[in-house]
């Protein structure tokens, strides 16, 4: 007799829970993505693009991937002494409401040993991975 009932009771729970968390708006978002078209025979590309955080607390991008590269990861070029050195970075901590744009010169994401023809025009996948164990995809357009 409380065998059914409560079989009830746990199935609409979980559809609540399920429905719940898919009605939840993504609050990572990487917008404006494109990869400089790289040189015949180059096996590396950088990527750019904005990585937005609207959510109501901090994130932490701790790694990237990507479908059309073997390698992909988060550099940062920086000038000391007239001399420009690239370095990787581990992880990357958004505050709430703040955006960061990787461009020339600056942040960007390494793209390396092409699993996929990079041609103009194409648009090529590309996902983060944060910290809380989210990921959050993005597309890439390949541009001169």
């Amino acid at each position: 007799m409380i065998t059914k009932p409560f079989v009830c009771v746990l199935l609409g729970l979980c559809a609540a829970a399920a429905s719940a968390g898919a009605a939840e708006p993504a609050c990572v978002s990487l917008t404006g993505g494109w990869v400089r078209l790289p040189p015949p025979g180059m096996t590396m590309a950088a990527g750019y693009g904005t990585i937005r955080n609207d959510c109501k607390a901090a994130v932490t991008v701790v790694g990237v991937g990507s479908k059309a590269f073997d390698d992909v990861s988060l550099h940062e070029t920086t000038m000391a002494d007239g001399v420009s050195r690239m370095r990787a970075v581990e992880a990357l901590a958004i505050a709430p409401g703040k955006e960061v744009t990787l461009k020339p010169g600056g942040l960007h994401l390494m793209l390396m040993e092409p699993v996929v023809k990079v041609t103009e025009g194409a648009e090529l996948p590309v996902r983060l991975s944060l910290q809380d164990g989210r990921k959050v995809d993005g597309t890439l357009k390949v541009r001169r």
